[in-house]
């Protein structure tokens, strides 16, 4: 995973010192490479000991480490799309974010489920899934349905939303719905910067560009699943 992509899946614990640092290095990655810790320190007028601690935040060992992803960015080697997507997929995959929102589902009532199309299925699995671990669950195939099991739940209920793009209309309607309600909201989405993630308390991301043939949506589906399946076997072992 490269740093600009580290950055977006950390969000929720850097600082606006650390935004800087990172716009910096994503600004100058030749330059960086080249320097030590302490250069780039002197640089940011900063102290190496807070670059230290962006390393660690965003999942590298160290500066070091860091400075080792940027030269392999710069010799990224090309490999079969779909392997591709399965190991961007494992690299956003953050447990410490998956923990909290397994432990937040399992203090909700009742937790509702709403994707649209091709991620529709999905919600039936994750569904079970959280049924499989004790929850009260229901996922919904029509969007009047959805509306109105929202209309009557409390803020004690979550809604869990799917969406390839994070911007499917109907999600986002009843994601709106949801907030008026204050009814916590978790979204998967692909890895990007979308109404969806925006909107929502707690979110996770796979990687599937969207890809069309023949004006069909033929994204790949196997970075969902596998996104659902970590979850699930965290909040199982969730108590």
């Amino acid at each position: 995973m490269n740093l600009k992509d580290r950055a977006h899946k950390y969000e929720y614990k850097l600082n606006d010192t650390d935004d800087q640092i990172i716009d910096y290095i994503l600004a100058n990655q030749s330059t960086v490479i080249e320097t030590s810790i302490q250069s780039l320190a002197k640089s940011l007028y900063t102290v190496p000991n807070t670059i230290t601690r962006l390393s660690k935040k965003l999942g590298y060992d160290g500066f070091s480490q860091l400075k080792n992803s940027l030269k392999e960015e710069q010799a990224v080697q090309e490999e079969n799309a779909a392997q591709f997507n399965i190991r961007k997929t494992v690299d956003l995959l953050d447990d410490e974010m998956l923990s909290k929102i397994a432990k937040k589902v399992k203090q909700s009532g009742h937790v509702y489920l709403f994707g649209v199309g091709d991620t529709a299925p999905f919600c039936e699995i994750m569904s079970t899934h959280f049924k499989i671990g004790g929850m009260t669950s229901e996922f919904f195939l029509h969007r009047h349905d959805a509306v109105y099991a929202i209309n009557h739940a409390n803020k004690q209920d979550m809604l869990f939303l799917i969406s390839m793009s994070g911007e499917t209309e109907q999600i986002i309607e009843i994601a709106e719905l949801a907030k008026e309600k204050g009814i916590s909201i978790v979204s998967l989405t692909h890895f990007s910067s979308n109404s969806l993630e925006k909107m929502a308390d707690y979110r996770f991301f796979f990687y599937s560009p969207k890809r069309m043939m023949e004006n069909y949506n033929i994204s790949d589906k196997t970075p969902v699943m596998l996104a659902l399946q970590h979850f699930s076997n965290i909040f199982w072992e969730t108590t």
